[in-house]
């Protein structure tokens, strides 16, 4: 369907969730359209950003995002961003005595915020009046003196610089690296609990949930109605919410508000958490294996589905090694690494609710995967999907033999039975590369997939391969993630600019040109795996005596016999993923001793 926009707010909850989505958005700016020349993206930009005036009177575009944080986790970032300066503002003083002043020195900006600074103030930027488009920013125009000139945006000086920043040493905070401006009503923090230090930390589950009430609440919910009220056709809202931590409890409540005063809207929550956690002890990864357990469980009965996304290599205390991609060296422990993994694959799974043409509202989505109260579902990405530069899709696909090309993002690997309740795949960014075989006619293909006579006939083949009658939607865009600084360059050499295989004896392979364009192919599934994945969460935690080994983590809430039931509940949602298999009772026995 075209013509009609249906809007999303978004909801980043905890500082995890900040960092992906800082990325998240970086990505969506560098993909707006600011020449009018250029055919319009397959994405509808207006479902994700809003219009809006400056106090002057100047046109903005900034994200439809409520964004929770602790006192502390802002550094140079004001609260209300930077577009409303209320900083001049006059203040009547009726204390007639002396005053006297105690300024603290600013935290120091890193390079590329000193850039930004410089782009965003400087020379023409500084000097004109902007007037944007109100579909999906199709164009900018800079009126200066009465003279109509081309404005040379943040994006294009950003680009046209071509520089690489290296931010891995300094980006202490997700602001640190944040290319895009707030609206004065984004960003909440918490001042109750401490991003940093010893005291007052946001730890258990108990503690988050009986955050939402009293000021916190209301904040919340005048931020909800400002967004929500200026929508035309409001589809849903996306959730990412720290799994992990306190943010648990506060995002399950966030959910089961957002539920009962928007009933029918889509609701898409992303549990996400990092493979480390600072100063993490055996007794905080307790608490972080407790707190995935109890939020997974809340959140998923709040939502129209719950994902949980991360690099960890499971949720237990003591997971596997984390997830690594055969083309990306990054560090996984570096939270400004891993949310930028998890930022890409987020950005090409949520594509089919974003769409120009033939949009799928999340309501459609999370239906197609969610059958028979099954409203916990895993994730799968192969970041970048490898494909050598003029080859065709099939070949890609072959490549890959009886091995399939994503890996779990959802800290749940796939079980390889071939079973699946439903999936939907999406494959974007092969603009420019064949989608189906160029043999000549009466030549013998290498494959099935070669026989095929469209890109989403092929990639719906090969899916099928391996799942042979699992309910199946697959769609793929021309356009790739655009990448642009500060998005961290941990990309192997053989990759080419555009994200593809280079041939080895090119003589640019070891060419030190960032890489700015990105294949993506992800995989939402409902399977049995998911089940398997939540009895073994449920099993670890229903063991603990939390009175005596951890008694501090019931302290805030909620009370033993709460948890209990939490747990019975887990262990019902995690059978509803064994309906459809075909094992002995023997076997269902044994799993439940």
């Amino acid at each position: 369907m075209s013509g009609m926009c249906r809007e999303v707010v978004t909801l980043q909850l905890g500082h995890y969730s900040n960092f992906i989505g800082t990325h998240w958005w970086n990505l969506q700016d560098a993909a707006l359209v600011y020449d009018s020349d250029f055919p319009a993206s397959e994405l509808q930009s207006d479902v994700m950003f809003r219009e809006g005036l400056t106090l002057g009177g100047h046109v903005t575009y900034t994200p439809r995002l409520i964004a929770m944080d602790l006192k502390g986790s802002l550094q140079t970032l004001r609260k209300e961003g930077n577009l409303y300066d209320t900083e001049n503002e006059n203040t009547a003083f009726t204390w007639e005595g002396q005053i006297r002043t105690h300024k603290e020195s600013p935290p120091t900006k890193n390079a590329f915020l000193q850039e930004l600074d410089n782009l965003d103030t400087g020379g023409l930027l500084a000097e004109a009046d902007f007037t944007c488009s109100s579909s999906a920013v199709g164009h900018c125009s800079v009126s200066s003196a009465g003279a109509s000139v081309a404005v040379e945006t943040v994006n294009s000086s950003l680009e046209r610089l071509q520089k690489t920043y290296r931010l891995e040493g300094s980006v202490r905070v997700w602001s640190d690296f944040l290319r895009i401006h707030l609206h004065p009503r984004t960003i909440s923090v918490i001042n109750q609990y401490n991003h940093d230090g010893e005291s007052e930390r946001l730890e258990v589950f108990g503690q988050g949930e009986a955050l939402l009430q009293g000021p916190v609440l209301e904040d919340l919910e005048d931020r909800l109605h400002f967004f929500v009220e200026e929508c035309d056709y409001l589809q849903g809202f996306q959730v990412l919410c720290d799994l992990a931590d306190g943010f648990s409890g506060l995002g399950s409540k966030v959910t089961e508000l957002l539920r009962d005063s928007y009933g029918g809207r889509g609701i898409l929550t992303w549990g996400v958490a990092p493979v480390n956690h600072p100063d993490t002890s055996s007794i905080k990864d307790l608490y972080h294996m407790m707190n995935c357990a109890l939020g997974t469980l809340q959140m998923a009965n709040n939502s129209s589905f719950f994902c949980p996304l991360t690099l960890r290599g499971g949720l237990m205390r003591r997971p596997p090694p984390p997830t690594t991609f055969p083309l990306l060296n990054y560090d996984p422990m570096l939270w400004y690494h891993s949310s930028s993994v998890l930022a890409l694959a987020l950005d090409c799974m949520t594509t089919s609710f974003r769409l120009r043409q033939n949009s799928a509202p999340m309501w459609q989505l999370s239906d197609a995967l969610t059958v028979s109260g099954r409203k916990v579902v895993s994730a799968y990405g192969s970041v970048p999907f490898p494909m050598m530069h003029g080859s065709c899709l099939p070949d890609a696909l072959d490549a890959f033999a009886d091995v399939l090309p994503w890996k779990p993002i959802s800290a749940c690997p796939e079980i390889g039975d071939g079973r699946c309740f439903g999936q939907s795949v999406t494959l974007r960014g092969l603009d420019g590369q064949s989608l189906v075989s160029p043999l000549l006619p009466g030549t013998e293909p290498p494959s099935s997939l070669h026989l095929e006579h469209s890109g989403e006939d092929v990639l719906a083949s090969y899916v099928r391969l391996h799942y042979p009658s699992s309910p199946l939607a697959v769609q793929l865009l021309s356009g790739g993630s655009k990448l642009t600084p500060p998005f961290p360059q941990i990309f192997s050499p053989a990759l080419s600019p555009q994200g593809f295989l280079q041939n080895q004896t090119a003589d640019h392979y070891t060419s030190s040109q960032p890489v700015v364009g990105l294949p993506v192919l992800t995989s939402l599934q409902s399977s049995p795996a998911t089940g398997l994945q939540l009895s073994e969460l449920q099993k670890a935690c229903a063991a603990l005596d939390l009175r005596r080994v951890a008694p501090s983590f019931l302290t805030h809430g909620p009370e033993p016999g709460d948890i209990t039931e939490s747990m019975e509940q887990l262990r019902n949602l995690a059978h509803c993923y064994r309906q459809d298999r075909c094992r002995s009772s023997s076997e269902e026995d044994d799993d439940d001793d």
